[in-house]
């Protein structure tokens, strides 16, 4: 493969820390915005904007990992995007008529060279792998076993890319519960306090279902947006799969 063309074709997908840096920063800005424009129980109750060492609060720590778990959800959906434009490419014949012989596909092979690497490329990769196949056994049936065999990996491969959203979803309600426990806790110390009372006891208890609200929300927004953009990245991989079914493994011909 050539090397350089692979690094001028990957340059186009988003660089995974520049992004991350710039939703992060987006999550401080969206904090801080909220921290001027929210007034009395709305702020309370999405930022806790009355707690003692604002802006450092569960809630604002929620947010800053809800715009970082976003942040990863826009690398996969401009990485699906990325993957659904080489179907346009034309790479393989598409017509009703056309076989193709051995003697084709040193050309495609040729049009598809440094357009995958080891992550990235499902069609190009699939294309190469099947012509490949083809080229050494001259069966059709190990070409259409080794497209099984990658789709099988290339699916296992998008699934583990979301590993980090799956625990970024995961860890948002369980930021909401440590702040329920640590609010709980607070009202209960505070019970044994007899001169402060509820004055000292309501705020806690606030802080305790704020932090579970706030999460709840938040982990249910991002869960959906997850669902959203893994299924278009498998349906690229399906894509993928069925195009070189029928317009590569269904025209081959063996001559014989």
């Amino acid at each position: 493969m050539n090397k350089e063309n692979t690094g001028n074709l990957l340059s186009r997908l988003p660089n995974h820390f520049i992004v991350l840096a710039i939703f992060s920063v987006a999550g401080v800005i969206f904090i801080a915005l909220l921290t001027f424009i929210l007034k009395g129980k709305l702020a309370v109750i999405i930022l806790d904007r009355e707690f003692p060492t604002y802006p450092f609060t569960i809630q604002n720590l929620m947010h800053l990992v809800f715009f970082i778990g976003f942040g990863e959800l826009f690398l996969r959906w401009k990485t699906a995007k990325w993957e659904m434009a080489f179907l346009a490419k034309g790479f393989l014949p598409e017509d009703e008529e056309t076989v193709l012989q051995a003697s084709d596909l040193g050309s495609i092979r040729r049009e598809v060279k440094g357009k995958f690497d080891g992550e990235n490329g499902f069609l190009p990769s699939l294309i190469n792998l099947c012509i490949l196949q083809f080229q050494a056994s001259r069966s059709v049936d190990q070409a259409v076993s080794v497209l099984n065999s990658s789709l099988e990996l290339i699916s296992h491969r998008v699934d583990l890319r979301y590993q980090v959203l799956r625990y970024i979803a995961w860890v948002i309600p369980t930021f909401g519960f440590i702040g329920t426990v640590l609010g709980i806790a607070g009202a209960l110390e505070g019970l044994s306090d007899k001169v402060s009372g509820l004055e000292k006891i309501l705020p806690s208890l606030a802080t305790a279902f704020n932090t579970t609200l706030i999460a709840l929300i938040l982990s249910a927004i991002l869960v959906f947006f997850i669902h959203l953009v893994q299924k278009h990245e498998e349906r690229c991989v399906n894509l993928a799969g069925n195009y070189c079914l029928l317009n590569l493994v269904n025209r081959l011909y063996t001559g014989e």
